[in-house]
């Protein structure tokens, strides 16, 4: 199964979650540090779900525009395999983040229409992966989780030279449609798995795999 569809659920915050989203067959498991965000987890809890985490399961911490700090403290108590890096990061933050950490960096960036797709080249050369998200509605809080899609013929048929994904408004109900339009190989959700903000709902976790895979 090669050419499966990858899954990220994000904003795992109990070791329920954790579990869950392993046995469905997702590749990611994400976990947001943002103090905003609903489904936002301190170091200390990300670091028990990361060490009861499934081998297989790649462990990203999602962050926006958190400091050396920060990330140092993060990446010396919680095992991960991927950092997401979901603010305004310039280019050079993300290769500065990715030479320091020594970690493969996922960078997300907001579509909205046509002129967005020249800041993901913008990231090509320096990100692992891209993150191809909805961009966030004027004024809000949260960069991403905001169950927001954007118009997905906006890049059916791109390819980019490094891996991507696909992110925004996804449901278990959509992303097949998603998938299909778009070409894309990985898709990530958090808000449309959910049954209240940040508290993921286990069915919905399985049918949106069973259906990205689908």
């Amino acid at each position: 199964m090669a050419d499966r569809i990858s899954v990220k659920i994000c904003g795992l915050r109990t070791a329920d979650e954790v579990a869950a989203v392993a046995a469905a067959g997702a590749s990611y498991c994400g976990f947001t540090f943002f103090g905003k965000s609903p489904r936002c987890v301190t170091p200390a809890t990300a670091r028990e779900l990361a060490l009861g985490a499934p081998v297989g399961l790649a462990k990203v911490a999602l962050t926006v525009n958190a400091d050396d700090a920060f990330l140092d403290a993060l990446t010396a108590h919680v095992p991960l395999d991927m950092l997401q890096l979901h603010g305004s990061e310039p280019p050079e933050r993300v290769a500065e983040v990715k030479a320091r950490y020594g970690l493969p960096v996922m960078k997300a960036v907001g579509v909205a229409e046509a002129a967005d797709l020249a800041t993901v080249e913008r990231y090509v050369p320096v990100a692992d992966q891209i993150l191809v998200d909805a961009k966030p509605p004027k004024g809000g809080e949260l960069p991403g989780g905001n169950g927001l899609t954007f118009d997905w013929r906006l890049i059916a048929g791109r390819r980019w030279p490094v891996p991507w994904m696909l992110a925004g408004g996804l449901t278990p109900e959509n992303v097949g449609e998603a998938i299909a339009m778009t070409g894309a190989r990985q898709v990530d959700v958090a808000s449309g798995v959910e049954r209240a903000p940040g508290v993921k709902d286990l069915a919905r976790v399985r049918s949106f795999v069973t259906a990205a895979h689908a």
